[in-house]
């Protein structure tokens, strides 16, 4: 199988899907897209010259030959939509989260083990540099045992941001922790391991009557390796984005992974040990009034073409995407125990 003729099919046509064209395009070909709003399909299939469709089953009927097909469509249509593409014969990039609830993922899981093809979860943050570099440096020992952990995130998402759309509504996006913050609870996970158990407080301040959920969290975790953390989410920052860091309290060191969108290292202190310039990473995924995270699809597509070309390892498993869906829903369950509506 030449890279070249890898063959791609795009199922959703919002913004991200935009961004898996354009890499679609230098990895592999685009051979059809899809959307239930066929305007939407219209104009990315005009710009990569390829077919468009209205729904996933004519298109996957009409394109046999696909090989891979990234899923796109809103956050509660990953599952459906995965599953039948799987149970189709076709390999599945699926885009954050992997589902929204944990028994969803588990059947993403069953039909790709059952059709013998792959399911690859994006987990884009774990290439941004600095957190690449610190997962090294925590897995060779030179901070010891980590006491505790911090994830703060201080985004801002607007009235705009969510009208008209599916995000906002539980069916669809599922809650702000699903939505924004997937990517970085993933990190805590990546780094800090299983959670045992969670105490959260959530509220919607600013938010209501647009959204169904929360726009603010505040969790303290405890991890099966007997550390503590500490979680602080929002989309109330004041008109912009503010922060997305992690700081580590460990045996040997402290340190912090700051910036906007957790690209920078902000600050460290490590016995016997200083961290070497690092790359610049990427910049930000930019979609108009407001900023995602670091667009790092560039190294998803590379090791999708590299495991299906040379038999590599895949960067994130469907196992670990399952975590990250388990812990935000222990996060939601304990919500609604602690101050139920």
């Amino acid at each position: 199988m030449n890279r070249e003729n890898i063959r791609f099919g795009i199922v959703g046509c919002g913004r991200i899907a935009e961004r898996h064209a354009k890499h679609i395009a230098h990895f592999g070909k685009l051979v059809a897209v899809c959307d239930i709003v066929i305007a939407k399909a219209k104009a990315l299939a005009t710009t990569y010259g390829v077919d468009y469709y209205d729904n996933i089953e004519t298109m996957l009927a009409q394109h046999p030959q696909m090989d891979v097909v990234a899923i796109c469509s809103p956050n509660g249509l990953h599952a459906v939509h995965s599953i039948y593409a799987l149970n189709a014969g076709f390999h599945v990039l699926v885009e954050k989260p992997m589902a929204i609830t944990v028994a969803d993922c588990e059947a993403m899981i069953a039909a790709s083990v059952k059709s013998g093809k792959q399911l690859f979860p994006i987990k884009q943050n774990r290439y941004n540099p600095p957190v690449a570099a610190v997962k090294a440096a925590i897995d060779s020992g030179k901070l010891g045992k980590i006491y505790s952990i911090q994830l703060s995130c201080f985004w801002n998402r607007d009235a705009a941001y969510y009208h008209n759309s599916w995000k906002g509504t539980l069916e669809l996006d599922g809650g702000t922790l699903f939505t924004q913050f997937s990517h970085f609870i993933d990190l805590v996970y990546w780094i800090n391991g299983d959670v045992d158990r969670v105490y959260a407080l959530t509220r919607n301040f600013a938010h209501e009557h647009i959204i169904e959920f929360e726009d603010t969290g505040v969790i303290a975790l405890s991890f099966t390796n007997g550390s503590l953390g500490t979680i602080h989410y929002t989309v109330n920052s004041h008109h912009k984005n503010m922060e997305g860091s992690l700081t580590i309290v460990a045996e040997k060191g402290t340190l912090k992974i700051g910036g906007e969108y957790l690209n920078e290292l902000a600050y460290q202190n490590i016995e016997g040990y200083t961290f070497p310039p690092l790359p610049k990473g990427n910049a930000a995924n930019q979609y108009g009034t407001y900023v995602g995270s670091m667009s790092n699809h560039d190294k998803v597509y590379q090791n999708v073409i590299d495991v299906l070309q040379n038999g590599a390892t895949p960067t994130t498993s469907a196992d670990d995407a399952l975590k990250t869906v388990a812990i935000i829903h222990k996060i939601y369950q304990s919500a609604q125990l602690l101050n139920p509506a």
